[in-house]
């Protein structure tokens, strides 16, 4: 015979469930802040220091020049067609923000052949700084970065302010870069 006590049973009173679903809502929700603020303001910088990439004419830069200013930085590749679509912006970010003390600089990954970096270049009139990461070392002390484009805005010690994947939010982007040059 079997015993039916209540032991092990779960209570399915309306209540008992809003509990239960309040518990899973705020704990996951604690959760995804928690993801979704990690690699934002981050108490360290991005270790630039003798990390090397290149312009366009494929001479070397140092990575550390970003130092010192507010920096967006996006990693993109010709191929990529969220970069592609974000380069518009991006430029949009330099035009406005560059006379007022503001690097944007665009890094194309390892993998993209620097004629065909030119080449998009010139056909997109991108006047922000383009540079190329040949080693793959600028991807790798950033996170690594594997997936374009990813977006950072780092403040004047190189700190992650924002790390964004995919297509960038220009609202907040701007709100971010308006506060790091207001907190000069």
């Amino acid at each position: 015979m079997t015993d039916r006590s209540d032991h092990g049973r779960i209570d399915s009173t309306p209540s008992s469930l809003d509990t239960g679903r309040r518990r899973l809502l705020l704990g996951g929700a604690g959760a995804l802040l928690s993801l979704g603020l990690s690699g934002c303001l981050s108490e360290s910088s991005i270790p630039l220091d003798g990390v090397t990439v290149q312009d366009l004419d494929g001479n070397p830069v140092a990575l550390d020049t970003i130092k010192g200013k507010p920096t967006a930085i996006t990693f993109w590749a010709t191929t990529c067609p969220g970069c592609v679509k974000e380069i518009p912006h991006i430029q949009e970010l330099h035009d406005k923000y560059a006379d007022r003390g503001v690097n944007v600089v665009g890094l194309a990954m390892s993998y993209d052949p620097l004629d065909q970096i030119n080449a998009m270049v010139e056909e997109k009139n991108m006047t922000y700084t383009i540079w190329q990461d040949k080693t793959g070392r600028g991807a790798e002390v950033f996170g690594p970065v594997r997936v374009t484009p990813t977006f950072f805005i780092l403040d004047r010690e190189a700190r992650v302010a924002y790390q964004k994947i995919g297509l960038i939010d220009m609202s907040r982007v701007e709100g971010i870069i308006e506060g790091l040059i207001d907190s000069a």
